[in-house]
């Protein structure tokens, strides 16, 4: 199915299983969402947990944060991480801090989700990513998953977790393909090898991860060395138990993410990488991520201002070559 479907199944699921599950945000009823998750779910599960809200980010996820006080499990969609801004008092002062606050007395079983990224000529309004905000906020937990399966199973984690959850999506990642497979047992807090290799450990998460799959040929004949490609699914907590399994394996790290650099999440890996892992490491570890520009409207400076298949191969190659590889 497509990841929007997965999503929606996910959603479909969990609501039949839990009466005190409901979803708010703009469009989320009638109309199915803006990316079609959350459609046909209004017509069995009526208005009144499918939520159509007022264009009010700050009003959709403070009545989301009393839903969740309440007693119910309110999955709050944001139509883009951008909008999401209006949204972090709430998020970042009150979803994330209460349960602390009140000496673990009041609970906070909620989702935020909204997609963010580089899609296809949005412009710098509507293409940002602001993970590495959100992942810093102690009390957020932060996924952000590429495979579709993986998708469907931890917005069920999400869902049905004690917990505050901030559930991030990319754009283009809503049309991917991917088989579900419902009774599986996963853990959405654990990294996903996407592909085994003994030589370069490749990091990534969300639409990069398909980018870095698109550039993986090139980079191993054009350096005869075997990558693995690691998603890291959850930005927050981080499974570095992953990270240093494979790291004590290839002895070389290369993080991409689609983000700014200056300040980019990715920024926090290679830290840990150098401080936790330093006598590991056999070449400075590489990071390849966004310019420090708003992402501009046109099409080719877009794509110039982000990782690309082409540029990640490229950029890969050419440090290889450099640290002897």
């Amino acid at each position: 199915m497509l990841y929007r479907e997965a999503l929606n199944k996910a959603l479909d699921e969990t609501m039949a299983l839990d009466p005190h599950v409901v979803v708010l945000g703009e469009d989320v009823g009638l109309y199915g969402g803006s990316y079609r998750v959350t459609e046909g779910l209004v017509a069995k599960y009526g208005e009144k947990r499918l939520i159509d809200t007022p264009i009010a980010e700050l009003s959709i996820v403070g009545n989301a944060v009393g839903m969740a006080i309440g007693g119910l499990r309110p999955v709050a969609e944001i139509m883009t991480a951008n909008f999401a801004l209006l949204a972090f008092d709430q998020i970042i002062n009150h979803m994330a801090k209460f349960h602390f606050m009140s000496a673990g007395k009041l609970i906070l079983p909620m989702v935020v989700r909204f997609p963010q990224g580089v899609s296809k000529q949005l412009a710098a309004q509507h293409s940002e990513s602001y993970e590495q905000m959100l992942s810093s906020v102690p009390g957020l937990i932060v996924l952000a998953v590429n495979d579709v399966n993986y998708a469907y199973h931890a917005l069920k984690y999400a869902i049905l977790r004690d917990d505050p959850v901030v559930f991030i999506e990319h754009e283009l990642l809503y049309t991917k393909k991917g088989e579900v497979h419902a009774d599986e047992v996963l853990d959405p807090l654990k990294a996903r090898i996407v592909k085994e290799g003994s030589d370069i450990t490749i990091v990534s998460y969300l639409k990069m991860v398909d980018d870095i799959m698109e550039a993986i040929t090139e980079i191993e004949e054009k350096l005869g060395k075997s990558c693995e490609v690691i998603d890291l699914c959850s930005l927050n907590p981080v499974d570095y138990e992953t990270l240093q399994r494979s790291l004590q394996k290839t002895s070389r790290l290369v993080m991409v993410e689609e983000d700014h650099k200056t300040g980019g999440y990715g920024a926090q890996i290679v830290s840990w990488a150098v401080e936790e892992m330093f006598y590991t490491l056999d070449a400075p570890p590489l990071r390849l991520a966004g310019d420090d520009v708003p992402i501009a409207y046109n099409r080719k400076l877009e794509l110039a201002s982000i990782p690309t298949p082409q540029s990640i191969a490229d950029n890969i190659i050419a440090w290889g070559k450099k640290n002897g590889l």
